[in-house]
Formats: C-alpha cells, sequence, structure tokens
C-alpha cells in the first residue's frame, strides 16, 4: 500500500484526520485483495477529479460509506461500516482467489469474528464489559496508531503501520479460519461414530467449535490429544459455545497438583499435572492418560 498525495493518481480514496478501525481494515482488505493499493486520505471528495474506476470508502456517502442517514444493516442488527460493506462486496472473490474451501462458511466466520465487532463499534454499539481491568479491543488499538501528543510522529507514517498490523491480523485470522474449516472435516467423521464419552485425537486439532456445534457432539465430556509440550493432554468440553462450565471437571482433590504429589493422590503413574480450574490435565504417556479417563468419566453408563 502506497500513500499518494494527487487525488487523480489515486485508486483507492478515504478519509484523513483520526484514524480508525474500519477505514484501517477496509485499506488492509484492499491492499490483500488488490496488491499494491495507492490510496489517498482526504477531508473532502472532489467527485469531478476521481479516477472513473476509484473505491471511495468511509466518505464521500457512497456505496461504502455509511454515514448517510439510512445505514445498512445486518439481520442481527449490527450497522455494516466502511469494512463490512467492502467486505461483503468483495469478500467471497477474494477467498476464492486464496483457494478456501467452504467459502460461505469462511466468509461467515471472517464476519463474525472481526468485522462484526469493528463494524458494531465505529457505529457507536460498544461491548459490555465488566472488569477492574482495562480491556482493549482491536479498534482500541488502531487508536493508539494515531500521532501522540508532542511527537513528531506524522498522519501519514502512522496509517501505513496501523494498515500493516491490520494486514499481519487478517492474514492470521484467514490462516486460522481456513484450518478450523479443514480440522472441522476431521472432527465431524470422528464424532459422527463416537460412542465412548470422549474422543481421542492422533495429533492436536481445533476441535471445540465443532464439538459444540454439532449434535453428534453432545455426548463427550473430555478430548484427549497429543500435547505440543510432549506427552499428552486431556481437556474437559464446556457445555456449550455460550455456556462455559465443564461438562465434567476432573477431581476436586487434584487441583494445581503435579508430578509425586498428584500420582500420588490419583494413584496413577506418569500424570503430570491438573490446572487448579480442574480443565486441564497432562500426562506423561497415553497409557496414563487413559487410566486418567478411566477414573474420572462415569461408571453408569
Amino acid at each position: 500500500m502506497k500513500l499518494v498525495t494527487k487525488i487523480n493518481d489515486a485508486k483507492y480514496v478515504t478519509h484523513n484526520g483520526t484514524m480508525h478501525a474500519d477505514e484501517v481494515f477496509a485499506t488492509a482488505f484492499l491492499d490483500l485483495y488488490k496488491k499494491d493499493i495507492e490510496v489517498i486520505r482526504v477531508s473532502t471528495v472532489e467527485k469531478d477529479k476521481l479516477q472513473p474506476d476509484a473505491i471511495v470508502y468511509d466518505i464521500g456517502r457512497g456505496k461504502f460509506d455509511h454515514h448517510g442517514q439510512e445505514v445498512e444493516t445486518r439481520e442481527n442488527g449490527i450497522k455494516y461500516s466502511s469494512f463490512g460493506l467492502l467486505f461483503r462486496e468483495f469478500g467471497r472473490d477474494f477467498l476464492k482467489k486464496r483457494n478456501i474451501e467452504e467459502i460461505e462458511e469462511a466468509f461467515t466466520m471472517i464476519e463474525k469474528e472481526l468485522i462484526e465487532g469493528i463494524d458494531a463499534i465505529d457505529n457507536g454499539m460498544f461491548p459490555e464489559i465488566t472488569s477492574i481491568y482495562k480491556v482493549k479491543t482491536i479498534s482500541d488499538v488502531i487508536k493508539l496508531f494515531n500521532p501522540s501528543y508532542g511527537s513528531n510522529q506524522t498522519e501519514s507514517e502512522q496509517f501505513i503501520k496501523a494498515v500493516e498490523l491490520a494486514k499481519t491480523i487478517l492474514e492470521e485470522l484467514i490462516s486460522n479460519v481456513s484450518g478450523k474449516l479443514k480440522a472441522k472435516k476431521i472432527i465431524l467423521d470422528k464424532i459422527k461414530n463416537e460412542t465412548k464419552d470422549y474422543l481421542e485425537l492422533e495429533e492436536f486439532l481445533p476441535y471445540e467449535e465443532t464439538i459444540l456445534k454439532e449434535e453428534a457432539g453432545n455426548h463427550l465430556l473430555f478430548v484427549m490429544y497429543p500435547s505440543n509440550r510432549g506427552g499428552y493432554g486431556i481437556k474437559t468440553i464446556k457445555k456449550s459455545l455460550e455456556d462455559k462450565t465443564d461438562r465434567l471437571q476432573f477431581p476436586e482433590s487434584w487441583a494445581g497438583l503435579e508430578k509425586e504429589e498428584l500420582e500420588k493422590v490419583s494413584g496413577i503413574k506418569n500424570i503430570e499435572f491438573c490446572h487448579s480450574g480442574r480443565f486441564l490435565v497432562t500426562c506423561k504417556t497415553k497409557e496414563a492418560a487413559y487410566q486418567v479417563l478411566d477414573k474420572v468419566l462415569p461408571k453408569d453408563k
């Protein structure tokens, strides 16, 4: 992405001044989609000087601006910002060019995991967060890139830095979504005919959303998998995507213990650690992991 100073040199036009997450991510998306775009940031749009196929966003009251009287709104009540409007227009083609499988599902996941939140905040819908510490959204983080008082920072250099960060986030999200969709096929195949109360994986996969969304996973209480730290991990499964209560926890007497102390209390050799929250146990060997499951799973089935 390159910032230019003459409007007839730019095919992409957005507003100058204080930057927000919507036009920063919109610019990042366009740069990933169209490659090496030339952008101008202006206070007003001189339409007679625009290139015929120029894309104007977050300013100008056109197709990709959301500041008019009738802001387009999704079915769930979240209004579109420039980012959401551009992704709605070009997102599917972008994903197709990226060779993403299940384009519609990927499109929806990206909307839900990133774009709707940015759009909502830019339109004055703020998350209700109750906490004794400051929780920063992505929109808050992008605001940090506005030139700081008393610094020598310029709008242009800070905008470029913010766009580069947004591009990195988008790239990682796309990679994450693509991986989840590939893993989903494997998980669906595994839980389809699984009668045990736990799911055993040959490698760690993003499994939680698929299990919690599919009726076939309703009976599962734990997932066992090879740990990237060595050995094996066993994790509890939550009740639902909304209810983060564990379906079944590890014994209270195990909470926070490790190694010899945990072996003594549990009676299981090669058990390594139990999280104080009782949602994770690690073991040195698969045999130990099986013993953990045998001990904690209900016997009345």
